[in-house]
């Protein structure tokens, strides 16, 4: 009974990578070649330092470009630019995943730790172009990524979302804990779940998921 849980949500976020897209897909592992080449360039490290750096970042931060903000001062928009310079053309346009996002009551927006221009990018070679009422990046969080607590709330006041009316979709259980906090239902997109009082369902196909909210 999935629907009654949905039934007070007038507002719908959704995470990009991994979520609007399976993880088959791996999109990922072309950003993640990208991020460690863009590592070696800017601080002079060789691409084994690099990679670690790479995933310790992520793992301390929330994301390798916070970690390099905070302990390199690197300058943001040149690394999300270069970061996101990946082929596209092995993705299929989800005809069936557009047709139940387009039928979800309210308002619908896309929020990744990604850029804003990236995410329309993938949008478009989903098939979800014209779907979402606002698409957000890390740039409209002042860099901040998720899961700061801080970063979810910058998004919700440009948005005027009300966590009590909202859902959010999301590959990451961690970027979930926030959401859940602030009185959101929580959705986590993902092959395998993983067991957290912050996270109320757990799915491996978005598209069959929204299909039962109809």
């Amino acid at each position: 009974m999935v629907k009654p849980s949905f039934s007070h949500v007038t507002q719908w976020v959704f995470d990009l990578d991994n979520t609007l897209y399976p993880p088959q897909m791996r999109l990922f592992d072309q950003i993640e070649v990208l991020m460690t080449d863009y590592v070696v360039r800017a601080i002079g490290v060789d691409r084994a330092e690099a990679d670690r750096l790479r995933g310790h970042y992520w793992r301390e931060y929330g994301t390798t470009l916070a970690g390099l903000m905070a302990e390199h001062d690197l300058d943001p928009d040149p690394y999300l630019h270069a970061v996101h310079q990946v082929d596209l053309s092995h993705m299929d346009p989800d005809a069936e995943l557009a047709d139940h996002i387009r039928a979800l009551p309210g308002r619908r927006i896309v929020y990744t730790n990604g850029s804003a221009p990236y995410a329309e990018r993938v949008l478009e070679a989903r098939g979800l172009t014209g779907l979402f009422d606002a698409i957000y990046g890390v740039e409209h969080a002042g860099y901040r990524p998720k899961p700061e607590k801080a970063a979810f709330e910058a998004i919700f006041a440009q948005d005027g979302i009300t966590a009590e009316t909202a859902a959010m979709f999301e590959d990451d259980p961690r970027n979930l804990a926030a959401p859940h906090e602030m009185g959101m239902r929580t959705v986590h997109v993902a092959p395998d779940p993983h067991d957290a009082d912050h996270i109320h369902h757990h799915t491996d196909d978005l598209t069959a998921f929204l299909a039962r909210l109809r």
